[in-house]
This record gives C-alpha cells, sequence and structure tokens, in this order.
C-alpha cells in the first residue's frame, strides 16, 4: 500500500504531545477560558462564585464541546461540587491544599538508603514545596547527601530532617488566591547557604495575613560567598522574578531582618552585581514597610499568623539626604529639583522635573548628540535643569538624584 498517511487520533510516546494537546484546546476554548473554565491539557473545570452562575458556565462549555465534536468520560466527571481535587491538589472555597494522597505516600516513605531514594524522596516533597517554609534550609542535610559520590550515610541529622518535614506536612497550610485590589507582603529570610521567604495578603475581614506561597532556593558556591548586601539583592532578584504571576501586578511590601537591604534600592553603588540586579528591580512596585509590631519569629518562619498593624511605606526617594545638613526649625517652603541620566547603544538621554513650592511640575528633556558616559550624563542634566531653574528665577533649590556626583 503506498500514499501519503497522517494520525487520526493522539498516538503515544511524541515528546510534543503534551504541548500539542494543550495548543489545541487554548485555540478551541480560547474565550472562555481564565474566564467561565480553566482548561490544563486534559483537565477541566468550570468555576464560579455565584450558585446560579454555575449551570451558565457549564451551558457555554457544553456549547464548545458539541460545536468541535469533543466527548467527556462520565465516569471521570463531578458536577455541583464546592471543593475536588485538580492537578494533584485539593481546591475549595477556603483555597488550595495538599492533596492527603501525596501526603500519606510521603509519610510512608521509609528515611532512604540510596542516592535514588534520596532523589525520590526530595522529587515529592518539590512538587509540593510551596506549602513549606523554608524547605530548602529544612532538607539541607539531605541535600548534602546528592553532592557525596560515594554511598549515602544516614546520620542523625538526616533522620532529624526527614522527620520534621513529615510533622510539618501533618499541618500543612491552606493557600489562597491573592485579591487584586490589596498589596502583597512578602516576607524574605537570608540564611549562609539559602534563602526562604513568604508571600501573603491582609484579609480584609479578620486582619490577619494568609499565606499565598512559600517559596526556598540554595545559593551557589559563588553566590554563597557574596556579602550581605549582595546575597539580600540576589536573593531578592530571585524571588521576584519566581514569583511574576504575582510580582508583576501587585504592590510588594517588603518586610526583611537585613537593613540593608532598604538603602540597596535606593542608593547608588559601583558595584557591578548590584546595579545590574536594580536595574531588574525597576519593573516592580516594591515598598519597604516598617515592622515595629511584628515578632521576629514570624519573619523568620515565614509565618503568617501576625497581622501587620502599621504597614506604612517608607520614604526612601533619598535615604541619608540628612546626614551632612543642619535643617532648620521650620524650614521654609523650596522649589525640588529631580534630575537624571542615561546612555545605552542607541544614544543618550537626560531628563528632570522641576517642583514649585504650590506642586507646579515643569519638566525638562534632551537628547545627547555626542558620545558620553553615564556620569557625564547625570552632570549634563544637572546642568540643563540648573539653567530652567535660573531662567524661573529659583532662589532656593533642593536637589535630588541617584547617582554619586561632585559638584562644587
Amino acid at each position: 500500500m503506498r500514499g501519503t498517511f497522517r494520525y487520526k487520533v493522539m498516538p503515544f510516546g511524541l515528546k510534543n504531545v503534551g504541548a500539542t494537546y494543550q495548543r489545541a484546546m487554548v485555540t478551541l476554548f480560547h474565550d472562555i477560558m481564565h474566564k467561565e473554565i480553566e482548561v490544563y491539557v486534559d483537565e477541566m473545570i468550570a468555576k464560579f462564585k455565584e450558585g446560579e452562575d454555575h449551570l451558565v458556565n457549564l451551558k457555554r462549555l457544553f456549547e464548545h464541546l458539541k460545536k468541535y465534536k469533543l466527548r467527556l468520560n462520565p465516569t471521570k466527571c463531578t458536577f455541583g461540587v464546592k471543593s475536588g481535587k485538580l492537578l494533584g491538589f485539593i481546591v475549595s472555597e477556603k483555597g488550595i491544599e495538599v492533596d492527603p494522597d501525596r501526603v500519606k505516600a510521603i509519610m510512608e516513605l521509609p528515611p532512604p538508603s540510596t542516592v535514588r531514594e534520596v532523589r525520590n524522596f526530595l522529587g515529592r516533597l518539590n512538587y509540593i514545596a510551596r506549602f513549606i517554609a523554608n524547605l530548602t534550609d529544612k532538607c539541607q542535610p539531605l541535600f548534602c547527601l546528592l553532592r557525596k559520590k560515594t554511598a549515602v550515610e544516614w546520620d542523625d541529622e538526616c533522620q532529624k530532617a526527614f522527620d520534621t518535614v513529615k510533622a510539618y506536612l501533618i499541618q500543612s497550610s491552606v493557600l489562597v488566591p491573592p485579591s487584586p485590589d490589596r498589596p502583597l507582603i512578602l516576607y524574605l529570610t537570608v540564611r549562609q547557604q539559602s534563602i526562604g521567604c513568604m508571600l501573603g495578603q491582609k484579609d480584609n475581614s479578620t486582619h490577619a495575613e494568609r499565606t499565598i506561597y512559600y517559596l526556598s532556593n540554595e545559593f551557589t558556591e559563588r553566590e554563597s560567598n557574596y556579602p550581605e548586601i549582595e546575597k539580600m539583592c540576589c536573593a531578592l532578584v530571585w524571588v521576584m522574578q519566581k514569583l511574576q504571576q504575582y510580582t508583576l501586578y501587585h504592590t510588594i511590601r517588603l518586610l526583611s531582618k537585613t537593613d540593608p537591604l532598604k538603602y540597596l534600592l535606593s542608593s547608588p553603588s559601583s558595584m557591578r552585581n548590584i546595579a545590574k540586579w536594580r536595574c531588574q528591580l525597576t519593573e516592580y512596585n516594591i515598598e519597604y514597610v516598617s515592622r515595629t509590631s511584628v515578632k521576629g519569629q514570624a519573619i523568620a518562619n515565614h509565618l503568617a499568623k501576625f497581622p501587620i498593624d502599621d504597614d506604612t511605606p517608607i520614604n526612601s526617594d533619598f535615604p541619608d539626604e540628612g546626614i551632612l545638613q543642619l535643617n532648620d526649625e521650620e524650614e521654609s517652603p523650596r522649589w525640588k529639583m529631580y534630575f537624571d541620566g542615561a546612555v545605552n547603544s542607541t544614544g543618550s538621554g537626560i531628563g528632570a522635573v522641576l517642583i514649585s513650592p504650590e506642586g507646579l511640575y515643569f519638566s525638562v528633556a534632551a537628547k545627547i548628540h555626542f558620545p558620553c558616559t553615564n556620569n557625564i550624563a547625570e552632570y549634563e542634566a544637572c546642568i540643563l535643569t540648573l539653567q530652567a531653574a535660573v531662567d524661573l528665577k529659583v532662589k532656593e533649590l533642593k536637589v535630588f538624584g541617584d547617582s554619586m556626583l561632585t559638584i562644587f
């Protein structure tokens, strides 16, 4: 028999089966996905907030199924439930919980005796890592077993870590989805070899913090040798990028034990890594908040049991501006000037804003048509704005910048 043949159904064994199936589902249900239904490969759920919307959403789903001649297996369908198993988790109106079957399987595992069994145990934990605070730090002795090329030596520290994780799973947290109208709170902890964070949000009704996500990671050998300020910056960048589905669309209120982190994002630095990380953090809306009413243990362990009553943002436009100046008892209103300059592969530009005591804004911007460095661009921006201030007959001016310029 000769000719060109093609599959009528999806065969087994092809590497791109999952991606192809998902693209097909997105093509067929794109107009109702993330609204009335959610589809992940062959898992499908019709969601609703009010009971009367349930039948309406199901009707739209069945209309699409009928239109594209798709069929469902009745034995795998459940209707009208308030909680159920989805993608290995229990989803309900309370939030997302660990599947008890997965917890039971982990609890019944004996202590590993080979490297393969250690990897198996850590792999099972990795799937539910978002429910476990500081998982990397808890499992540090187990990670050390994977670095050794010799046989597994199961000691007291490994057994303690093994038992600690199992005890934690018995009372694992319920994670909640974030509300779009409120900021998120990020607890960040940095240790010598690992980092951990808890992303949460304050509940409007109870004023208690609810956990959204736990995240932890181990520093590389190079990163573990960073100074404290670089280590904190590295950790913050990693967390913000790892949780982009939350951090890009919410204001993040950061709480951390290490005070230099506040200075890091608002002060100039000539160190290469910090300059790069600061640039990466510009796309996020991060605010530092006071933690006078938050207990230290809550930050260390990323607990969401202590509500923050005084989460007022700290104004860090130029945190050290008062160190080398003496303020009058009653400072009279004066003009303010903010300037900046930038250089990239396509050209150079400068910009600034003058603010009058009455709150009027005067913007200044220009393009530099000669080769220059970032420092030269900063000087040009400062000079141009000072000239504009002279033209406006400004007598007293308060200048703000983000670079280490020396001006006489």
